[in-house]
């Protein structure tokens, strides 16, 4: 076979997998090209932001090279909901974890000797054992996915010493390739991974890191509980986490939101692990609507469905904000990210830093101060988040951040107001932090100010007519624009150099203030049009059935369905199994185990409230959809489309053989294995593709004449009022059928 050949039948068995087992026909370019390179046994470092898709690139792979591939992954209870989703598509994966028994485990391993699993996930800790080790040898092992590899890297934002004992793999399995997957790593980091790793000449894709479908709000603290009960208002039942920076914080928030009557639990490493097991499950599972966390909270999470993220307080670098805040939103729909900040966030970093590794203090708080700068810019978000990752964003405007859609207003005559905070440092001759040189320039009548004859200053009341906090936020402005800096242990206020032309006159400086609700321009976003079509009602009778079926397994409601697929099914809504499959994502599996529980909520919901079934040309444009483990797949367009035909299975090409024999309905449901209502779809999907026009073999034939002169006579193209004009002396399969055929003798 020429390489041409060899490399067409590559990509056909890459998306006949991808179809099969996801339900979707599309890949990411990077996506495809990390693929190959697994097909390829080439060693290979992707970097990928949150909700790109990484799982996918080493999931696929497995089922189509031979072998076993083992995952390394950090956190048990990613494992499990990356191992649930497998197997809910039929994939044969297996953990193996210290939660489980002895003999789980011995079931594992005896599946792995009988060659029967096609992907392990294993903790960093448990692999590199020496009995793992020495077991694994044994094994037919095709390859090592490395997830969250910047862990590796004492140079990332999260460093695990026990990561880099994984080089070890290249020696002791130097036929099995390596690949190595996270969702941030700045060039140092990606080249400590492919060190520490002894990854071999490896191939390196970096994703954009661009998250079309996250809007982002960056503003100054005030009154913060009612700016988080405002997002929580724009997302009503939706799934959302609040990040808090201290425990303390955590549990206040969490009892404050509930109080107001927001379904919320708390997450933070104090509480005992039988607690944070319970809550994470209650939020995955969709049984508590928002989680307040620290930092402690998700990585281990893979719920694809968070419409929103709030940061009650500045995280300790881009790095950190870019992978929380893209927790949001994995799915590929319209997500919300908050940060409220407030100036003595960075104090608080501070503080926290230096009670940790000193070593790294000073570089740790240059990424504090990046994330206050990008706080307090003025620059498209997206645009400067990427400009941190050495990206460029090719717009002028993103039309989802609140710079862009003009949330923040310009001060009228920035330089003045800039010149009168300045002087007001220089008047106090530069010897107090920004909490004095507030009070000063507000009037107040502090006895502290009194003392120190402050009151008598000429910048004292300068700015009277302002809010304390408003004042502290413009402090903070010129700090991010280098005018002030803030020096020593009690951060005293002093002018760079830039600060003393400003104060001449010479330069530029530009100030916000929070824009009047009244005042926002609200331009396109992210989320138009996503819910076209769909009907809300019928959406949460989906969503509710989702979380039965969920918690009757014990998983993810997304392993379920995602919420993409719902909106869909909403939206769409296929009148049997064969229009249901073909919806992007939906596979074969998924299909056959809950396809007719949803057609039949369809069915119940459609028929009360009278909705009208197969809709076409509704499918809205929507973010990315999602696969497995609910990260993004797709184009750049993001378009969710009906896929426009499936690989017949072999039980539907088996049931068109019977048909066409002229077998009856409850005959090819015996032959071959499948309910009634699935061998339904699958004549419906018969009869249009050979244009049947004869519905006899089916029906009676006393009811055929009926039907038809009851679809003649109805003119509303629903089934409803025909089965009641005929008074139900006929089932709606009988009618469908009919109809069918009809159709195709007019066609």
């Amino acid at each position: 076979m020429s390489d041409l050949a060899t490399a067409d039948a590559g990509r056909q068995a890459i998306f006949t997998t991808l179809q099969r087992v996801w339900g979707y026909d599309q890949l990411r370019p990077i996506q495809e090209e990390a693929i190959g390179d697994v097909l390829a046994a080439r060693d290979s470092l992707v970097v990928m932001p949150t909700g790109g898709g990484k799982s996918l690139c080493y999931q696929l792979p497995a089922l189509i090279r031979s072998g076993l591939a083992v995952v390394v992954s950090p956190l048990i209870s990613l494992m499990k909901d990356q191992v649930d989703s497998l197997r809910s598509n039929g994939v044969a994966a297996a953990v193996v974890n210290s939660t489980q028994s002895d003999d789980e485990k011995r079931e594992v391993a005896r599946q792995i000797e009988q060659r029967e699993l096609r992907l392990l996930y294993l903790a960093p800790e448990r692999l590199l054992t020496e009995k793992t080790l020495r077991f694994l040898e044994k094994a037919d092992i095709s390859f090592f996915a490395i997830d969250e590899a910047h862990c590796v890297s004492s140079w990332g934002h999260d460093f695990r010493p026990e990561y880099r004992g994984l080089r070890v793999l290249k020696e002791r399995f130097p036929n099995a390739s390596v690949h190595a997957f996270t969702a941030t790593a700045s060039e140092p980091v990606r080249q400590d991974i492919v060190q520490q790793l002894t990854l071999r000449e490896p191939q390196i894709h970096v994703g954009d890191f661009d998250r079309p479908n996250l809007t982002y709000r960056m503003m100054p603290s005030a009154g913060k509980l009612e700016q988080i009960l405002s997002v929580v208002g724009r997302h009503p039942g939706a799934s959302g986490i609040v990040y808090c920076i201290s425990r303390r914080e955590v549990e206040q928030t969490a009892d404050q939101l509930v109080a107001r009557g927001v379904s919320a639990l708390p997450y933070h490493a104090g509480l005992d692990d039988e607690t944070r097991r319970d809550h994470q499950e209650a939020f995955i599972q969709e049984r508590v609507d928002v989680i307040v966390a620290t930092v402690a909270f998700g990585m281990g999470i893979d719920k694809p469905n968070v419409r929103f993220v709030v940061h009650a307080g500045m995280p300790k670098s881009i790095e950190h904000y870019q992978q929380e805040s893209g927790r949001a939103g994995r799915d590929g729909l319209a997500a919300e990210c908050v940060l409220i900040y407030s100036g003595g966030d960075v104090i608080t970093w501070q503080r926290i830093l230096e009670n940790g590794d000193s070593s790294h203090l000073e570089v740790a708080m240059q990424n504090v101060r990046a994330m206050a700068n990008l706080c307090q810019g003025l620059q498209c978000r997206r645009a400067a988040i990427l400009d941190y990752f050495g990206q460029e964003y090719d717009a002028t405007c993103c039309n989802a951040c609140d710079v862009c859609l003009q949330e923040l207003d310009l001060v009228e005559d920035p330089l003045t107001l800039a010149q009168k905070i300045l002087s007001c440092v220089v008047r106090v001759r530069e010897r107090f932090g920004a909490a004095h040189v507030v009070k000063v320039l507000t009037g107040s009548r502090d006895r502290r100010v009194i003392e120190l004859g402050h009151d008598s200053l000429s910048t004292h009341g300068l700015l009277s007519d302002e809010r304390a906090r408003e004042v502290r936020n413009w402090i903070q402005q010129l700090i991010s624009q280098s005018f002030l800096e803030r020096t020593g242990e009690f951060q005293i206020l002093k002018l760079t150099a830039t600060g003393r032309e400003l104060l001449r006159g010479r330069g530029a400086v530009s100030l916000t203030r929070p824009a009047a609700p009244a005042g926002r321009r609200n331009k396109t976003s992210p989320s138009s049009g996503e819910w076209d079509g769909v009907d809300r009602e019928l959406f949460e009778a989906l969503r509710g059935l989702r979380r039965q079926l969920a918690a009757e397994r014990s998983v993810p409601a997304y392993v379920i369905f995602g919420d993409a697929v719902l909106r869909d099914l909403a939206r769409v809504r296929p009148s049997d199994l064969a229009k249901l499959g073909q919806l992007r994502g939906v596979g074969d599996r998924k299909l056959e185990e809950f396809g007719e529980v949803f057609l039949q909520r369809l069915d119940q919901v459609c028929l009360e409230r009278q909705l009208e079934r197969d809709v076409t040309g509704q499918l809205a444009l929507e973010g990315s959809a999602t696969c497995e483990g609910g990260e993004g797949l797709g184009g750049r367009d993001g378009s969710a489309r009906v896929r426009t035909e499936r690989v017949p299975s072999e039980a539907m090409r088996e049931a068109s053989r019977r048909f066409a024999a002229g077998e009856s309905i409850a005959d090819v449901a015996e032959a071959i294995g499948r309910a009634k209502s699935t061998v339904s779809g699958y004549l419906g999907d018969y009869l249009r593709k050979k244009q049947v026009t004869d519905p006899s073999p089916w029906v009676d034939s006393d009811a055929i004449a009926p039907i038809e002169q009851a679809l003649s006579a109805d003119t509303s193209g629903r089934l409803k009022p025909v089965y009641e004009s005929l008074e139900g002396r006929f089932s709606y399969d009988a009618i469908r059928i009919v109809a069918v055929c009809l159709q195709n003798r007019s066609s």
